[in-house]
């Protein structure tokens, strides 16, 4: 699994980034990221439970994320047709504000390391990657595990803020530096 300190990986993946007829997609490349910090999340599957809660979560914060000059993007290994599909019929997703990607060949997923053995999707990996696309905070969770996006936000703020930061910090506190 690539880790703190190493680069992301390279990528161009087709996206879903609108709702409206004749504009549905796009296709995002990791040129497009650079140069700004930037949080990719992975979920495993469409369709599903969990994942919903947590891309309506991400849209919802979304202008926090904004506020940071922060991209987010979110990703999984469902095609691109399919993301379409579920953002139509899933009333939480019909207005996001960021692309969902489609790695429906699942190369960056396994470049990652964030494939689940046996069911060959991503696990619920969320990373932080800094303007030179230098990965600097990442979290990997279970299949049934939701994350939490205000402790996404945290760990940005605290990278951000280029000092030592105390346990529990939080944007706004004294910091150690």
């Amino acid at each position: 699994m690539l880790g703190l300190g190493e680069r992301f990986p390279e990528f161009s993946l087709p996206s879903v980034v609108s709702i409206e007829r004749g504009k549905e997609f796009g296709v995002l490349d990791s040129t497009a990221v650079l140069g700004k910090w930037s949080v990719f999340f992975f979920w495993p599957f469409d369709f599903t439970f969990v994942c919903p809660t947590e891309i309506a979560e991400f849209n919802r914060e979304l202008n926090q994320f904004r506020e940071r000059k922060t991209g987010v993007y979110g990703i999984s290994t469902d095609s691109h047709y399919v993301h379409l599909a579920w953002r139509l019929s899933h009333p939480d997703l019909k207005e996001l504000g960021f692309p969902m990607l489609a790695d429906y060949k699942k190369t960056l997923s396994d470049q990652l390391g964030i494939l689940h053995p046996e069911e060959k999707v991503p696990y619920r990996a969320t990373y932080i990657v800094d303007p030179d696309g230098v990965i600097r905070w990442v979290s990997v969770y279970d299949l049934s595990v939701g994350r939490n996006t205000k402790e996404v936000l945290r760990t940005l703020d605290a990278l951000q803020s280029e000092a030592m930061t105390p346990c529990n910090w939080e944007r706004g506190k004294a910091t150690l530096s």
